[in-house]
């Protein structure tokens, strides 16, 4: 299956367009991405199947439908400049969102998941993403105000750091809540902030603090 990757990403990239994605950047994104090179090698086999997979530390590689999805939904705001992605993992959503937008910032509060994902970007020759070692609540002020927001861990509610550091017109992706998660969309205009919450989703809470 690794020698063939290629042909398993696209095909992969085909199940995401019959499930509804529609964003051909995105689409390319996933059809061009190992995505095998981002999990355990006795995990590879299932690399390319859409489902969710365990990367170690009690975290996970989301399913592809919703990398996808959370992606597409950034981009149909037209924004496609400055993003922050809170919980870097195993580096394969900062993989697909380097190839869509000009600049990614991630953030990831385990070290050694961190320092694997700038390895794997590295190797891929995607420069255009930058990493913190950090707690995800706080985001990357230094880099503020970002276009778009995406956490790829469940809050109970949205940090406002993260709100502050949200541009006017920028929207936040996010799966909120605790024993239930949703899908939510919050859009900052001048009058404030707009939440629309989307569909019932599952991940991994989004903890305090940083890890060594």
């Amino acid at each position: 299956m690794i020698a063939n990757y290629q042909r398993s990403a696209h095909q992969l990239a085909q199940t995401l367009y019959n499930e509804g994605i529609r964003n051909q950047k995105v689409l390319d994104a996933i059809a061009s991405t190992p995505r095998h090179l981002f999990v355990d090698s006795v995990l590879q086999h299932k690399s390319y199947q859409n489902t969710a997979l365990p990367i170690g530390l009690g975290q996970t590689i989301s399913q592809p439908f919703i990398v996808a999805r959370m992606t597409e939904l950034l981009l149909s705001y037209g924004l496609n400049q400055k993003v922050l992605e809170i919980g870097t993992g195993s580096g394969y959503q900062s993989a697909i969102l380097a190839q869509c937008f000009d600049m990614v910032y991630s953030v990831e509060r385990i070290k050694s998941l961190q320092w694997q994902a700038r390895r794997r970007l590295q190797n891929l020759d995607l420069h255009n993403v930058k990493m913190k070692h950090g707690d995800g609540w706080k985001g990357w002020q230094a880099n503020a105000p970002f276009d778009a927001i995406m956490l790829t861990a469940a809050p109970s509610e949205v940090p406002s750091a993260l709100l502050d550091q949200l541009s006017v017109n920028g929207v936040l992706i996010a799966p909120i809540g605790e024993q239930q998660q949703y899908l939510t969309l919050i859009k900052r205009t001048t009058q404030g902030f707009s939440k629309d919450i989307l569909e019932p989703v599952r991940f991994v809470p989004l903890v305090a603090g940083e890890l060594l």
